[in-house]
């Protein structure tokens, strides 16, 4: 088998390439991973976040749910929770896929923009998935509890905001 010979042209291409795959999977991988804002679960949701755990008993809690709207909440939830979790397993596969034909000694761009596509469906029926759930859970709250759990949610992102902002001077000052 012969090998390419690589000049320093082709390794900068090589180099760009991987650096390309790098963020990209990152990116998608964070997308998808990392609920931590906009992931899979939808906003405000860590791997089940605020839909899950105590959090989401005192969001219930803080907008005065009845038993009834804690128990039709909590039950829609559960149901996109397993629903969503299938869809991570998917997600994982196929950046598994993508690292794989990043990893070929030729990579195959047909191959990578119909995998490419594939995660976009997939991140599309996530989020599809999510905003139905959103939506369900909607309907069962009143328009007066909407409005102070969006209200709540705008201080919490704010505050995130604010801490990031102060995490990222620390960071400057440090280099």
């Amino acid at each position: 088998m012969k090998t390419p010979i690589q000049t320093p042209r082709s390794r900068r291409a090589l180099f760009a390439a991987a650096a390309l795959v790098t963020m990209t999977l990152g990116a998608a991988g964070g997308a998808l991973a990392m609920p931590g804002g906009h992931g899979p679960h939808g906003p405000g949701m860590r791997g089940g976040g605020m839909m899950d755990g105590p959090g989401f008993g005192r969001m219930l809690e803080g907008i005065n749910a009845t038993p009834e709207q804690k128990a039709q909440i909590e039950q829609i939830w559960r149901t996109a929770r397993g629903e969503l979790r299938t869809q991570r397993e998917t997600g994982a596969k196929l950046r598994e896929q993508m690292q794989q034909l990043f990893a070929q000694p030729s990579v195959d761009a047909r191959a990578v923009e119909a995998l490419r596509q594939q995660m976009l469906a997939q991140h599309d029926a996530v989020s599809k998935r999510t905003t139905q759930a959103m939506l369900d859970a909607s309907r069962v709250l009143s328009a007066e509890q909407r409005k102070v759990l969006a209200e709540r949610m705008s201080q919490r992102r704010a505050m995130a905001q604010r801490h990031r902002g102060e995490r990222e001077a620390l960071e400057g000052a440090r280099n």
